[in-house]
């Protein structure tokens, strides 16, 4: 399939492809929509090799996920693809398990010119190790948004987000609040335990780590919290999987939810909202999330010298049946 009969069945010249195809922020919306349309119609398979010759870019972008399986993860890639395509650009997805070993292999790619620049959702101990891998490569950090780090970086306010889930759940009436929490090497990990022990004050308090962030591992932490002498009248956990796996423990255990134990998540991934009852989480703007990493990369793609942004989001407290 060639560029030209791409022009014929969007209208436009071959320019105007090739415009589209090199990610030119001068063509408008519509225009490349139609372009983007007609290349899908196709399956046109332009030559990368030939471009990157031409161009000196490889118009695709590294994206280190540290979990695939994760839903909020999931969500975030969904903005980072839709909003490289935009740009002419695609990704190439590394499930890094924030394992420096693996992490180390695909930023390899940055020194060959095989990708022009890299997303990062891996864990704040990871970052040292990367800033070396990564050199003077450009980079984003997604999530993870610590300024002392020579990148730009998009999260949300952690700390405050799970002060605020505490204090909701303390003006529900709730007195003995726990938190399920994580792997401490994630700064959000951290900052959503220093937000929920300041909320909680000099009041009572109990944390649990979960082997990791899937379902099951919400159960086993949920068990766990149930073998305390006095055991949690209200639990939050940092991620909705480890609430729904929690809110599985409850029900295993008789237990109603939320006239005996209260259950609060974090991210509002969809599931959530069918849960019984529906999950209350603070929800994360996850694919808006994705969409300014990458417009923050193709910044410094563009412009090496731009400054570095640490941008925080909105987050919002969604009150359901769980509280």
């Amino acid at each position: 399939m060639s560029i030209d009969k791409v022009a014929r069945i969007a209208g436009v010249s071959t320019a105007t492809v090739s415009r589209v195809l090199n990610g030119n922020p001068a063509v408008k919306p519509g225009t490349r929509d139609k372009v983007l349309a007609a290349i899908k119609a196709c399956e046109y398979q332009p030559n990368l090799l030939a471009r990157q010759l031409r161009t000196s870019r490889s118009r695709m972008l590294l994206v280190l996920v540290s979990n695939i399986t994760n839903p909020f993860c999931a969500r975030v890639v969904r903005g980072i693809e839709e909003e490289a395509e935009k740009h002419g650009y695609h990704i190439l997805l590394c499930n890094s398990e924030s394992r420096l070993t693996r992490e180390s292999a695909y930023l390899r790619l940055l020194s060959g010119k095989v990708v022009d620049g890299v997303i990062t959702m891996d864990a704040i101990s990871c970052l040292p190790g990367l800033t070396t891998l990564i050199g003077d490569s450009p980079w984003v950090q997604c999530g993870e948004g610590d300024p002392g780090y020579r990148a730009s970086s998009v999260t949300i306010d952690n700390f405050k987000a799970a002060a605020a889930a505490v204090e909701h759940l303390t003006s529900a009436g709730y007195k003995r609040i726990a938190l399920i929490n994580g792997d401490l090497r994630y700064l959000y990990s951290q900052q959503r335990e220093a937000g929920y022990r300041a909320a909680c004050g000099k009041n009572w308090q109990a944390v649990v780590y979960a082997d990791g962030l899937e379902y099951q591992a919400g159960v086993q932490a949920m068990a766990e919290l149930f073998t305390l002498p006095e055991p949690p009248d209200a639990v939050f956990a940092i991620s909705d999987a480890l609430a729904g796996g929690a809110l599985h423990f409850a029900h295993e255990q008789g237990l109603r939810v939320p006239e005996d134990v209260a259950i609060m998540g974090f991210d509002g991934v969809p599931f959530g909202a069918v849960t019984f009852p529906p999950l209350t989480t603070i929800e994360q703007p996850m694919h808006q999330l994705g969409v300014r990493s990458v417009q923050l990369l193709l910044e410094r793609i563009d412009n090496p010298e731009v400054e570095t942004v640490n941008e925080i989001l909105e987050w919002k407290l969604v009150s359901r049946g769980s509280v």
